[in-house]
């Protein structure tokens, strides 16, 4: 079996997974609602890396769903929540130009606010980081500073992903320091407004990186872990999902409604277990495959 084949059997089980969760969820719903009591609201925050030209039909199938079936808001929502009802917002990653080119038209016509985290000093160039998991994003163009200012600020907001977009964990405080807070400071004088959120490349994160960006002044940082977002308006560390234009069109309204949302509890324990493991076993995976078993392989 090939990567590819190895991957569809991989979302065909979560899928499957996913679907069971849902029904057992909802069943709980339902009580509520025979008991005349609304159920706690939701909020899942979708992620996306780019939208190249040939998928800009199905990215617009997927906005119009969200709209249909959650109300959309701002990643940097601090207000409560309504009980009983489905909220999304929609991020994307890395600042992809044609993120520009092909998602914003889609998200104006729709009137869905999104984030776009752009990594500071490589506006206008082309991405540096290679291949993780599906993605082949090598070589893909950046959006520029100029193509930058030009985004509607009323929909779009802009958010920091580093300077150059490094695996965080692997390189030191200082550097690290240096990659949050210079990132922010930049973005904020070329659009002269306040950098507020900030996403994890590859999304490698610990509580030391997460205190780095607490003290360059930022108000919520972003995971790839797919949970609920916004049960506290005022969270400063939000999951996410992640989703591809290309999403069969049941996983991606499973994913809308938090159905995937077991995930961070099966990789905890897929975690537990490859602690279990002897010695000899662990050494056996590659550097590579322990890095991807870290974050967005297994999601």
């Amino acid at each position: 079996m090939d990567y590819h084949d190895d991957s569809k059997v991989k979302r065909f089980i979560k899928l499957i997974i996913s679907m069971g969760f849902y029904f057992c969820t909802s069943a709980k719903e339902v009580i509520l609602w025979l008991a005349r009591r609304k159920s706690a609201a939701t909020c899942v925050v979708l992620h996306y890396h780019g939208i190249a030209p040939e998928y800009r039909a199905l990215f617009a199938r997927q906005m119009d769903i969200l709209s249909r079936l959650t109300a959309p808001i701002a990643s940097d929502n601090q207000n409560p929540l309504q009980p009983g009802k489905r909220y999304a917002a929609v991020t994307f990653d890395d600042g992809f130009l044609n993120v520009a080119e092909n998602a914003v038209p889609e998200l104006v016509r729709t009137k869905i606010p999104a984030t776009i985290f752009v990594v500071a000093d490589l506006l206008g160039a082309s991405a540096t980081w290679g291949t993780l998991g599906s993605d082949c994003i090598a070589e893909e163009r950046l959006i520029s500073a100029e193509q930058l200012t030009g985004l509607p600020a009323d929909l779009i907001l802009i958010g920091s992903h580093t300077l150059s977009h490094p695996w965080l964990p692997s390189i030191s405080e200082e550097q690290a320091r240096i990659e949050v807070a210079a990132s922010r400071d930049k973005l904020g004088k070329l659009l002269n407004r306040e950098i507020r959120l900030f996403s994890f490349p590859y999304g490698a994160l610990n509580d030391r990186l997460i205190d780095l960006c607490r003290d360059a002044g930022y108000e919520r940082v972003f995971t790839i872990l797919p949970r609920l977002a916004f049960a506290d308006p005022r969270e400063f560390v939000t999951g996410r999902v992640i989703v591809e234009p290309t999403d069969w069109v049941l996983e991606f309204r499973l994913k809308l409604l938090g159905a995937y949302r077991w995930l961070p509890s099966a990789f905890a324990l897929k975690q537990m277990l490859f602690s279990f493991l002897p010695i000899k076993q662990k050494a056996a995976y590659a550097p590579e495959e322990n890095r991807l078993m870290r974050t967005r392989e297994w999601l």
